[in-house]
């Protein structure tokens, strides 16, 4: 992961000092559509769990590479987690785990002119940063009504022992899209890479992000 940075850190820094008059700066929204993997040694339990529907929005800067390729970078305010659902003959519960992110992605993108049309494609690495987060949930039992509950429940960020979920996440994005003029479309896929579990008395548990997203930008500039 480190060496990762580092590299990461470099290209930006060449991009920076080659391309400064020649970047193209905008503003990119989309849909994401999250969940997250679990699993431990012998059990993956991501099928238990439903996508959630968020957003993502932030300004974003490319930078010219060549004829074809470029590279393109952001700060993006970006909702993840997943919802949960279970019931019996009289009892219900549903949860929801909604996490707030600030991403700083690095897509490395190729384009190709097709008439009106440019085609991309793109790869590249992400950095977030857990910004703030919430658990809410709801159970009804039929039989038990004073067993029903629905409260909430702020996340704590941390590596600690009593946190929820450590706060640094990285991964890697790989995408499409087409532009027209200075409007872009894409599809996106995050694909988390480090495990966001923080408590060491469970070394077997792996948690991480996975991001579906469709996006739009605006681009100005050269």
């Amino acid at each position: 992961m480190k060496k990762l940075t580092k590299f990461t850190v470099f290209v930006l820094f060449v991009a920076f000092a080659t391309n400064s008059s020649a970047q193209k700066f905008g503003i990119k929204t989309g849909l994401n559509i999250s969940k997250m993997m679990i699993k431990d040694d012998n059990d993956t339990y991501t099928d238990d769990m439903k996508s959630k529907v968020g957003f993502q929005l932030g300004p974003v800067v490319e930078f010219p590479m060549g004829k074809v390729m470029s590279l393109e970078t952001g700060l993006l305010f970006s909702t993840k987690g997943f919802k949960e659902e279970d019931s019996g003959d009289t009892w219900e519960y549903t949860g929801k785990t909604n996490l707030v992110y600030m991403d700083i992605p690095v897509s490395f993108r190729i384009g190709f002119d097709a008439g009106a049309l440019k085609i991309f494609g793109a790869l590249g690495p992400y950095f977030g940063i857990g910004l703030t987060g919430k658990e809410k949930w709801e159970y009804t039992d039929s039989d038990f009504p004073e067993d029903n509950e629905d409260d909430s429940e702020k996340i704590d960020w941390g590596s600690g022992d009593t946190d929820d979920i450590k706060r640094m996440d990285v991964g890697f994005n790989i995408g499409a899209g087409a532009a027209i003029k200075n409007f872009e479309f894409g599809l996106n896929y995050g694909l988390g890479l480090a495990n966001l579990y923080p408590q060491e008395t469970n070394n077997n548990l792996k948690v991480k992000n996975r991001v579906f997203s469709i996006t739009a930008a605006y681009k100005f500039g050269r």
